[in-house]
């Protein structure tokens, strides 16, 4: 069979820039997190609640990433990736429009967890159909780059979710931030995505779907093939995930809300840090890519690993009580450390199976990690912050991850091309 070109540079650009709303509308609810415990959650758990909604939506993204994973294996990543859109558009729509608390008491918590909910169902898709699209799209020896491209432009996102977010709560007193501010960043995100999603639509198909359909590989049963054909594959994924996520998750998403619990800094201030640690991210990550590339996505994660199983610790111990200039140092080196395991962990999760069930085993491996040691690592740090009275807990959990996982990286074949792809 003849080898499948790459696509043109346009629907490359097109689908990772779409994450760029995805996570923008997804990451926003934990940068509001302490807006919004008062407004839906108030006398009702606070943060933790707020917190434990998060973790909730997050076991959506599993079961969003099978049912969009079989549906992309069998007809393709455009379509995949035109729903997942109009179903995060609707969404956040629908989340700019709630009563809150003080209108119709409980109720208003409820309806925004169901909303969380449908969000986690639709990233589940979408993140994964990035994934393998960019991969399968990209010109060979630049995977690593191009599909790392995936991660930057989800920290875009993120940066963008971040700076409204501060932009919010900074330039609103609080009183109107509660009854109506908060509407606005959900407002934009909106907008955005049904900006995308009529963008999205000039996309080609993946070229290496195009190929397997063409030679009549395409599994009927996509997710039974991935469990009957790629099971060590599925786990390889799960792991690197597993350590992307809590790095993600722990070292850069949760540190305004444990800075804002802690009374280290204010809403204001940990909004403002979380921008500066996610510009962090963005500068490192195609270098990380650019690295894989060069060096493999298994000493690159390897080493990797080891910062991570070394610096947390330390990192939060900094954080504890710092001053700003501290705080935005370990803030910074988190994020740095979390955005370099996601851009290698992108390409390196996805090349772990071939094209006719790739989205299906990225479903069951790395998103199924990301809804264990994503939604819920946020939640757990801050019950184990408060109940041992440890500033260092967050950091704790992610070098104990970090150790789990380095076993896995240690015994995997190099998936790089031109390597043995095991």
């Amino acid at each position: 069979m003849t080898a499948p070109r790459h696509l043109d540079r346009r629907s490359l650009a097109l689908a990772a820039l779409s994450t760029v709303v995805e996570w923008y509308d997804f990451t926003l609810f934990l940068y509001l997190a302490t807006v919004l415990s008062r407004v839906f959650f108030a006398g009702h758990g606070g943060v933790l609640a707020t917190l434990a909604g998060f973790a909730v939506a997050y076991l959506m993204r599993p079961v969003g990433a099978m049912v969009f994973g079989h549906f992309g294996d069998r007809h393709g990543r455009r379509a995949t990736l035109l729903a997942s859109m109009a179903l995060m558009t609707v969404a956040m729509l629908l989340t700019a429009m709630l009563p809150t608390a003080a209108q119709i008491g409980p109720l208003a918590g409820i309806l925004l967890l169901a909303l969380r909910c449908v969000m986690g169902f639709a990233v589940g898709g979408e993140y994964t159909g990035v994934v393998a699209y960019l991969l399968e799209g990209a010109p060979v020896r630049r995977r690593g780059l191009v599909t790392s491209l995936a991660a930057a432009t989800s920290e875009v996102g993120a940066l963008l979710a971040a700076g409204i977010a501060a932009l919010t709560v900074t330039l609103l007193p609080a009183p109107a931030l509660d009854s109506w501010g908060w509407r606005i960043p959900f407002l934009l995100g909106a907008g955005l995505a049904a900006t995308i999603l009529f963008a999205r639509a000039a996309m080609h198909e993946s070229p290496e779907f195009e190929a397997s359909r063409d030679a009549g590989t395409l599994a009927e049963r996509p997710l039974g093939h991935a469990l009957s054909k790629h099971r060590a594959g599925i786990l390889r994924g799960f792991a690197i995930s597993a350590l992307g996520s809590i790095t993600y998750y722990v070292g850069i998403t949760y540190v305004p809300v444990y800075l804002t619990s802690s009374g280290s800094l204010t809403e204001a201030q940990a909004l403002q840090l979380a921008t500066v640690a996610a510009l962090a991210v963005i500068v490192v990550t195609p270098f990380v890519g650019i690295a894989s590339d060069r060096w493999g996505r298994r000493p690159v994660l390897i080493a990797l690993a080891v910062l991570c199983a070394g610096l947390p610790y330390a990192l939060f111990r900094l954080l504890a009580g710092a001053s700003s200039g501290e705080a935005l140092l370990g803030a910074v080196v988190l994020a740095m450390l979390a955005g370099g395991v996601s851009a290698v962990g992108a390409v390196a999760t996805a090349e772990q199976m071939p094209a006719e069930g790739r989205l299906s085993g990225l479903a069951l491996g790395a998103t199924t990690a990301t809804a264990l040691f994503g939604g819920l690592t946020p939640w757990l740090a801050q019950v184990l912050t408060e109940s041992t009275g440890s500033p260092v807990a967050p950091g704790v959990m992610i070098a104990a991850v970090a150790l789990g996982v380095l076993p896995v990286l240690l015994t995997m074949r190099e998936t790089r091309p031109g390597k043995d792809a095991g």
